[in-house]
């Protein structure tokens, strides 16, 4: 069997490996790129872009069914899930087809479909969908899989019908009944989207609280107001059991020191993902990982083996497009540019896109707490942020804690409409080690969102 020899080998065309294969093929890197799925991974056909395409659609029904607030009357409206999906593969075609057009552009780099297993040390081979096979070696190997949903172990579960966040999207019906198993990002955004549509909406989590990464005051303000919209929470819930009949999922659930049976037309699993590493047979290369098995890295997303690298959410840690792209970047420019890029220190921002959304950036108060830093907090609510009253929407409220020993930002949390882009302006103002003093007296356009950024540190004294 002939190998193919390349410089550069990059596993998973997801948002970190799709612009490191072209840079490194600019650069003049004899470069290949597998994929065993869909071209553009996670985020462009099972992620970001078709959940925010669902949620706009939803968001409209929301507004058209509360118009009267804003002093429209609205004659009744009409759910067509249908166009909604149409218009969502519309999207994600649109941003696959930009992607796969942008490979056949980049001179120096080979596509291959199929899937990859490592065979040796540097050494992989891709199986077609044909069952053909290919044998690979690289100077380098960069691993960009990403995660799958992770199914809990529950008993009956694999006897019942079950949606991921992947396989709810193609659900030609609004279910009648749709229960969420975990409280996570997925759960909430994916809860309030099909509340919206008219499904009853009941999520189970299994903690004391949801969003138990966050503080305590953001996860119980989430909790409101989704449960303002009519979503129903179960927390200290453990699934027991999962059985089907006539369509139904039923489900056997322990609720504090109370068992009871909840019966769904529609099971949604959002309990955490999984690295998708069982067919790379990474013992192969002397990739170790962790007892989760994520692959475990160094600062500069080094593995243990040598010149093989990871990134994005096979690695663990935050999973979100973006670091995949930064993972990129630090990767791009170390072994091409000679820089000294790390992941060490950095700010992850990151935005639930709930409505309101919720705009993160850097550390929490907890954390803070846990770390022993200096610090204060301050929040300003939405009753007060004049572009919220105007807009008919106070929910939420902008928090920042604050070093106390330089007074630079430790980290921030914004509830609410642009959550995520006024989070967004804190960000670089930490980037930039900008003091709050110094935010309290910017000038923001008005009526902005951001303009309350003036607000929020009005009500420390100089």
């Amino acid at each position: 069997m002939p190998v193919q020899e390349y410089d550069a080998l990059i596993i998973g065309t997801g948002q970190g490996g799709t612009p490191l294969s072209k840079k490194l093929a600019k650069a003049g890197w004899k470069t290949a790129i597998v994929e065993r799925a869909a071209i553009g991974g996670t985020c462009i056909n099972t992620g970001c872009t078709p959940t925010k395409t669902l949620i706009a659609s939803a968001r409209a029904a929301y507004v058209v069914a509360h118009a009267r607030q804003w002093g429209v009357e609205v004659d009744g409206y009409h759910i067509h899930l249908p166009e909604m999906l149409k218009r969502k593969q519309e999207v994600v075609d649109m941003f696959r087809t930009g992607t796969e057009k942008g490979f056949g552009k980049t001179d120096g780099l080979t596509v291959i479909k199929g899937t990859a297993s490592f065979t040796g040390p540097k050494e992989v081979t891709v199986t077609t969908a044909e069952g053909e096979k290919m044998v690979c070696t690289a100077k380098k190997i960069f691993i960009n899989a990403g995660c799958t949903a992770a199914v809990p172990e529950v008993e009956g579960i694999s006897g019942v019908t079950y949606y991921t966040a992947a396989s709810m999207m193609e659900v030609q019906v609004v279910p009648e009944h749709l229960i969420i198993i975990g409280s996570g990002y997925i759960g909430l955004e994916f809860g309030q989207l099909y509340r919206r549509l008219g499904s009853k909406v009941t999520i189970l989590e299994k903690s004391k609280r949801i969003l138990a990464k966050e503080d305590e005051d953001t996860a119980e303000e989430m909790e409101n107001i989704l449960t303002g919209e009519g979503v129903v929470f179960s927390k200290s819930t453990t699934v027991l059991k999962a059985t089907e009949v006539d369509g139904k999922v039923t489900l056997t659930v322990k609720e504090g020191e109370n068992e009871k049976v909840l019966e769904g037309t529609h099971l949604l699993i959002a309990a955490g993902r999984k690295p998708a590493v069982e067919q790379l047979n990474l013992a192969a290369a002397g990739v170790s990982t962790d007892e989760k098995g994520f692959i475990k890295v160094d600062e500069l997303l080094q593995t243990s083996a040598p010149d093989i690298y990871a990134l994005g959410d096979v690695k663990g840690g935050p999973q979100f497009t973006h670091i995949a792209y930064n993972d990129y970047i630090i990767l791009y420019n170390n072994l091409v540019k000679d820089k000294h890029y790390s992941t060490r220190e950095r700010i992850v921002p990151y935005c639930v896109f709930t409505d309101p959304q919720l705009g993160r950036a850097g550390i929490t108060e907890k954390e803070a707490r846990e770390k022993g830093l200096p610090y204060k907090v301050v929040k300003f609510p939405g009753k007060n942020i004049a572009r919220a009253i105007e807009s008919g929407d106070t929910r939420g409220w902008m928090k920042a804690v604050i070093n106390t020993s330089d007074d630079t930002l430790l980290g921030v949390a914004i509830i609410g409409e642009q959550g995520g882009e006024v989070m967004s302006v804190m960000q670089m103002a930490m980037l930039g080690n900008i003091k709050w003093p110094q935010l309290r007296e910017t000038i923001f356009a008005h009526p902005l969102y951001a303009e309350s950024i003036n607000n929020l540190f009005m009500q420390l004294d100089a």
